[in-house]
């Protein structure tokens, strides 16, 4: 990988090693120019000074120039020079957390990039590493026990998606939201095309939904399915095109909290988790602040027989304090500036990590990471996939089902790249279209077409206008031409704005979906005549966020009140 700063020095002779504590480093801006090299015995490398090969146990000579000789304590300018070109990609490891490097760091160890697992998904996801338009990546961990013994339960276990994050970040980059899907949420799970080891390729049927299986979880691991069926699985279920993938393991969670120095959680109540034969996590910690690294760490994620109702829907929460904690600690001084650190943080980033071949290899993980890094933590929101008890169970509660009612709204505004922090409040004219005198629900005239909703929908809200609203003169225009469109629209004419308003405020259309005339520029502020003198019907075409008839239509930049979230700057206790 040829990579430079400008510098002419290639990202790998960054890393040079202390002759003094016999581990490597980051080479310092301040430092000397790469000195050439001799081999010693052994094949092992020392730096050459004055013509002649410096030994190992010689401690460092001044520097010339008054420069800072090795081992002194950096100064401020040499600090912020190291945080401008910290490993920006290590960061992407536990999948969305690239966003934890700091922009414009790209130092890069070429051993690294065989550290790093691929896998073909074939035709799920995307070749390129990076997009001009919205990345969609999921984050999988996979419960597998391969190779870790009885301790955590079933040795032979191939593994599942046991956490599984569809990590969205906008166009412009300037929102993500990292929403978690439930392990035992009940749905169907498509048929997979999945590349075997001969080149070929083997299609593993797929599952409809029953009343209690498959769960979501078994996308992953069962039947031979790889993480592509896991990425057409949640694209089944959100309608949400995935990009991009990236698996960890249970020992991801242990090497990188280690590399960081600790994650600091915090809980509302002391946990203690006793349960036995592999499937308790032994997680023993006071309520109140902690640190937690290692096999702590993975007890912390695992946790969720002794939280409050020992479901995964409250372990999801405790493993979103601690992912948004993670980002914290790497963004910190504490490890952009500490060159051991980052060393420990990349080397364990890229054992942990399997990806699909669209980002296989440091160069490209670099390349998504310097894309994505853009996003502030501020404007990163943790959400869940909302979800309600399975009827099918009755007062069991073992799995659950996607709730219909509050899921499209959510899948909807990351679609639109709908930031989930607080929104900038707009300003007045933006509901101008809104304000004004109404018609009687007598004079308003209508044609209603089906752009987008389920089947019926157009029907259903006719009979709900004429029976519920009083609106006599509506009509069911069919499918509207032109294909499926995702937003409910209302086209009148300028003479029909207070025809307009009255329907809006009867549906709950936002101003956005409010299109007056466009031959008329003056129309855009629907300040038109009072009076419906106009003979013709306005046109209400139904689109993909038709929610039934009498549901108000959410406005596309503002946050659903029901879904649920956090953010990664910010930290809460839990439990």
């Amino acid at each position: 990988m040829d990579r430079h700063d400008g510098s002419g020095i290639d990202p790998a002779d960054q890393w040079v090693l202390d002759p003094d504590t016999g581990a490597y480093r980051l080479r310092l801006p301040s430092d000397a120019p790469p000195a050439p090299t001799v081999p010693r015995q052994g094949g092992r490398q020392v730096p050459r000074q004055g013509g002649r090969a410096r030994p190992e146990e010689r401690p460092p000579a001044p520097a010339p120039g008054g420069r800072r000789r090795a081992g002194a304590p950096p100064s401020r300018r040499a600090k912020r020079s190291v945080k401008r070109r910290v490993l920006m990609w290590t960061a992407g490891t536990l999948g969305f957390l690239v966003l934890g490097g700091s922009a414009g760091a790209y130092l890069l160890y070429r051993h690294f990039d065989g550290n790093i697992a691929t896998v073909d998904v074939g035709t799920a996801g995307s070749k390129n590493a990076t997009s001009k338009e919205a990345v969609n990546i999921l984050v999988i961990g996979t419960d597998s026990r391969q190779g870790l013994g009885a301790k955590y339960g079933d040795a032979g276990s191939v593994g599942h998606a046991d956490t599984t994050i569809l990590f969205h970040v906008a166009k412009d980059r300037s929102n993500a939201t990292a929403m978690s899907i439930p392990r035992d949420m009940v749905t169907g799970i498509p048929d997979c095309p999945t590349k075997q080891k001969d080149g070929s390729t083997k299609t593993i049927p797929g599952t409809p939904q029953g009343r209690f299986s498959p769960r979501f979880n078994e996308s992953l691991g069962q039947s031979g399915r790889d993480p592509g069926c896991t990425m057409r699985t949640v694209t089944e279920i959100t309608g949400l095109p995935v990009d991009h993938f990236v698996l960890v393991n249970f020992e991801a969670v242990k090497t990188l909290s280690t590399a960081v120095g600790g994650v600091p959680v915090c809980l509302t109540h002391p946990i203690k988790d006793t349960t036995r034969d592999g499937e308790g996590s032994h997680l023993d910690l006071p309520a109140g602040p902690s640190k937690v690294q290692g096999e702590q760490a993975l007890a912390f994620v695992r946790t969720r027989h002794s939280l409050k109702n020992g479901s995964d829907l409250d372990r999801i929460d405790l493993q979103k304090q601690f992912l948004a904690s993670m980002i914290r600690q790497m963004k910190s001084g504490d490890t952009l500036t500490d060159p051991t650190k980052l060393f420990k943080l990349a080397n364990a980033a890229t054992k942990s990590l399997t990806v699909d071949t669209g980002i296989g290899g440091v160069a490209k993980l670099t390349e998504l990471a310097k894309d994505l890094s853009r996003v502030d933590p501020e404007h990163i929101t943790f959400t869940t996939l909302p979800v309600k008890d399975n009827p099918a169970e009755g007062t069991r509660h073992a799995t659950v089902v996607v709730d219909d009612t509050r899921a499209p709204a959510l899948f909807k505004a990351i679609k639109d790249d709908v930031s989930l922090t607080k929104p900038k409040k707009k300003p007045a004219a933006a509901d101008s279209k809104l304000r004004g005198p109404k018609a009687d629900p007598s004079q308003v005239r209508v044609d209603v077409f089906n752009g987008g909703g389920p089947q019926g929908a157009a029907q259903e809200t006719l009979q709900w206008l004429q029976n519920t609203k009083g609106v006599t003169h509506a009509t069911n225009g069919g499918n509207a031409g032109g294909g499926k469109q995702d937003r409910t629209t209302l086209e009148y004419a300028p003479d029909q704005a207070d025809q307009a308003r009255a329907l809006a405020a009867m549906m709950g259309l936002p101003a956005s979906a409010l299109r007056p005339a466009a031959d008329d520029p003056a129309a855009d502020d629907a300040t038109g005549a009072d009076d419906a003198t106009s003979g013709a019907n306005m046109t209400l075409t139904l689109g993909g966020d038709y929610l039934g008839a009498g549901n108000p239509l959410a406005e596309p930049d503002r946050l659903p009140e029901t879904i649920p979230q956090s953010r990664a700057d910010k930290q809460e206790c839990v439990g």
